[in-house]
């Protein structure tokens, strides 16, 4: 019975921390990892592509819907935005706009 305390006060502790951690990324952080291997990490482009750190959270959402809707052109744009809600897409231009 004494063996079963310490599993369990271990398995409590990991699932804790765990969910702290969790909670320490915001929503928006998550979502812009998918847009990292091409405008680079925190929207720092290294190459070509347009850098997004910093902009305007108006810009960028105002951006990813038009890309969206297909009323700006794009080669890949559009379809990435397309997996995107609305909620998503605002959540994605906070992000980005919070790393001035």
């Amino acid at each position: 019975m004494h063996f079963f305390i310490p599993v369990a006060l271990s398995i409590t502790l990991l699932i804790s921390n765990t969910a702290v951690y969790a909670a320490s990324i915001s929503q928006g952080a998550m979502l812009s990892h998918s847009c990292s291997a091409c405008h680079g990490t925190d929207g720092k482009s290294p190459g070509s592509i347009p850098s997004i750190n910093g902009k305007s959270a108006r810009f960028i959402y105002q951006s990813l819907t038009e890309f969206r809707s297909g009323f700006r052109s794009s080669t890949v744009m559009g379809r990435h935005a397309k997996g995107y809600s609305d909620k998503e897409i605002k959540l994605i231009a906070d992000y980005f706009a919070s790393l001035k």
